[in-house]
């Protein structure tokens, strides 16, 4: 749900270039519903852990009320299939935005929702989208006992005591390696909004799918959606291979394509599509106090396509517990040395070969594949193939190449990008892919050369078969930009 504010944002870098869309920038950063959750100690506590970097957090909230805390209609609640309100106001999406201080690259970081994370302020260990509401609630309950009637009041103070928790614990969680700079929030009703004025986004689904809970009704393939489809999109859990992780990749995608969408000179130049947009924003986002979307803006030109790359922190295998039921297991070091890594790599978000697909794929079940050994390692393309089976694909020969290789590539026919793709995704996140004439339609040939490792998420059964856990699936995506289309569960 928080696409229609990286979308807000990132699109003001664009919106510099003319004097209508100045005016427009300044209107909106004088609209917006600002928060006090950011302390003035941030600007006086020196250099940065990292990098120097600028860290933002974006979160999509479960709540039925807008920006400036009017209910929701039941009319839209019902087209939104927004459900009936629990009360807790769990945030459904979290991605740390980390822009390195050259400003050259960004990398969006997303921490998904059943994360099981110590959390801040003593609350103990539970699912990171707890965080917010446990605080919230704990004040809520406080002031109240106080004697306090006030109820914007009440609602101030405490929603904004539930926004500090929650960015101690990704701060803790990473071992104060990040210090967030900026907070920026969203509900269910801005998605809607956001995604009718700039006309809709462009989407790609691996297989069709279906949820009664979130409304989602697709099929496979490339698809347009907008309003209350695309909510459905980044919503749905259920009947997804990897259900949670499934939707942080969901929602990346569909982030992705929304900021190229926003970015593009057909929405950016018509004053129906700005206008549209920037009363969306104004009607439902909420950020820190201090922040200028201006001098944001000029932090953000030229961070388009594949310069804005979008990770997921490391989990474990889905986990049953007393307390939270089903969560995913975090290792804190782990994730400490993701964050530096990310710091670390300077060129990761703009050289990736496979950050883009932009053809639609068939099901596993279509694409035959042939595995050729060009690293001379004897039973290596036995092993390869027997990974891909397991995957779905259908099963073809197994040969020696004619020459060995240093560089593992995945050829295909013309018109059959997309399923070269779904192989090469599988077999590792660098994997070229290459149009050969010689390769017949249906059929993927895999070169596996003297690069190839193991996927490090595999796991082996006693027959020897690889399997996948199902907590690290997500990662045989393709690295997904904001520059190109990827096809997602």
């Amino acid at each position: 749900m928080t696409g229609k504010i990286f979308v807000a944002l990132v699109s003001t870098a664009v919106l510099l270039v003319t004097s209508y869309g100045w005016n427009k920038l300044r209107t909106t950063n004088e609209g917006i519903v600002k928060t006090e959750v950011i302390s003035d100690e941030v600007t006086q506590q020196g250099p940065k852990p990292l990098d120097g970097a600028v860290d933002i957090l974006l979160v999509g909230m479960d709540s039925r009320t807008d920006a400036q805390g009017n209910p929701l209609s039941k009319e839209v609640l019902a087209m939104l299939n927004g459900g009936i309100a629990d009360g807790e106001q769990n945030t459904d999406t979290m991605i740390l935005v980390h822009i390195p201080v050259d400003g050259t690259r960004a990398v969006a970081i997303s921490f998904p929702r059943d994360s099981y994370v110590e959390m801040a302020d003593g609350f103990g260990k539970h699912k990171l989208n707890s965080a917010f509401a446990r605080q919230r609630n704990t004040v809520d309950q406080e002031l109240r006992s106080q004697g306090v009637t006030d109820e914007a009041r009440i609602r101030t103070e405490s929603m904004a005591a539930g926004r500090k928790t929650l960015i101690k614990t990704i701060e803790g969680l990473s071992g104060n390696q990040v210090r967030i700079d900026r907070y920026a929030e969203v509900n269910l009703a801005s998605f809607y909004e956001v995604t009718k004025a700039i006309g809709g986004v462009e989407v790609c689904l691996n297989e069709a799918t279906s949820d009664r809970d979130s409304g989602a009704n697709f099929q496979a393939g490339q698809q347009v959606i907008e309003g209350a489809a695309a909510l459905s999109f980044v919503r749905q859990r259920k009947n997804l291979p990897n259900g949670d992780l499934d939707r942080v990749v969901r929602q990346q995608a569909f982030i992705g394509a929304l900021a190229k969408k926003v970015l593009s000179t057909g929405t950016l130049t018509d004053p129906g599509k700005l206008n549209g947009l920037v009363e969306a924003v104004q009607k439902s986002v909420i950020l820190s106090s201090g922040w200028d979307i201006t001098t944001f803006a000029e932090q953000m030109q030229g961070l388009v396509g594949g310069k804005f790359e979008f990770k997921t922190i490391p989990v474990g295998d889905p986990t049953d517990t007393y307390s939270d039921g089903n969560v995913l297991p975090v290792n804190p070091a782990q994730v400490r040395k993701f964050l530096t890594d990310l710091a670390a790599d300077k060129g990761s978000a703009s050289t990736s070969p496979t950050a883009t697909s932009t053809l639609p794929a068939p099901p596993n079940s279509s694409i035959t594949v042939q595995v050729f050994n060009a690293a001379g390692v004897q039973g290596l393309a036995g092993e390869v193939m027997n990974t891909l089976v397991a995957k779905g694909f259908q099963r073809g020969t197994v040969s020696s190449a004619q020459q060995n290789s240093d560089t593992t590539v995945v050829r295909y026919a013309t018109g059959e990008e997309g399923s070269a793709r779904k192989v090469a995704a599988e077999i590792g996140q660098n994997v070229a892919v290459e149009e050969d004439a010689s390769v017949r339609k249906g059929q993927i040939q895999v070169f596996v050369g003297g690069d190839y490792q193991s996927p490090d998420d595999e796991a082996v059964d006693p027959q020897g078969v690889p399997g996948t856990s199902t907590a690290a699936s997500s990662s045989s995506t393709p690295p997904i930009t904001a520059g190109g289309l990827v096809c997602v569960n």
